[in-house]
């Protein structure tokens, strides 16, 4: 694959399917970046944005925590500045996606969650994805993950980080978290697992950058 070409595959996910283990593969068949929640928190963290107000946020509607807002969001080429007229949540969503949109110009990358897709629909060559799976399989996973330890906690867990995932997308984008017509490809991983999966992603994005190129 052709790494100066500036493409990002963004995957959308259910808790507990396995994206971070497929968009590794992702990331490793195709020869490209890979971005997840510990890799963006660095990024943020090195603009000056505390990490602490990342995490508190992550994927969650807005909401009042204003006792860990303490400074001001430095970035780059500027700073974004708080006062009291703006929304603080709305200026760490802002922070979050100046982020994903300066990671997607160092070149060819794979971004896990947080609306990426939406952030970059502006930019050409992005290709997204939603990955989910049968209930069973997600709790199995978050059981053998050591997030739970029965099977009715690990359901109740899926049910709720869905449900926040969903609310975040939704809130901030016009578009519906997990419904096909949101993405360009809806895989069901738990039919032919991880590798597969990623297999049949890669060949999916090799094609639809192809196609863009003949498009020129």
């Amino acid at each position: 694959m052709e790494k100066s070409k500036k493409y990002v595959v963004t995957l959308g996910r259910q808790f507990g399917c396995g994206a971070r283990d497929i968009g590794q593969l992702i990331a490793k068949m195709l020869g490209i970046e890979y971005y997840d929640k510990e890799l963006l928190l660095e990024a943020a963290k090195s603009s000056g944005v505390a990490p602490a107000i990342f995490e508190a946020s992550d994927e969650r509607t807005p909401k009042f925590f204003s006792s860990l807002w303490s400074f001001n969001l430095g970035y780059y080429s500027g700073t974004l500045f708080v006062n009291d007229q703006l929304d603080k949540e709305e200026n760490v969503y802002q922070a979050q996606s100046q982020v994903i949109l300066d990671l997607a110009e160092k070149g060819p990358c794979v971004i896990v969650g947080r609306s990426a897709d939406y952030i970059l629909r502006d930019k050409t060559n992005v290709i997204s994805i939603f990955l989910h799976s049968s209930l069973e399989d997600r709790v199995q996973r978050i059981i053998s993950r050591g997030d739970c330890k029965t099977k009715k906690a690990a359901k109740e867990m899926a049910i709720k980080q869905n449900k926040l995932r969903a609310n975040y997308y939704n809130f901030y984008t016009d578009k519906h978290w997990g419904e096909s017509e949101s993405y360009d490809l809806s895989v069901d991983c738990s039919k032919i697992g991880a590798e597969a999966t990623a297999k049949l992603i890669c060949n999916y994005v090799k094609t639809r950058l192809s196609l863009m190129k003949e498009a020129e």
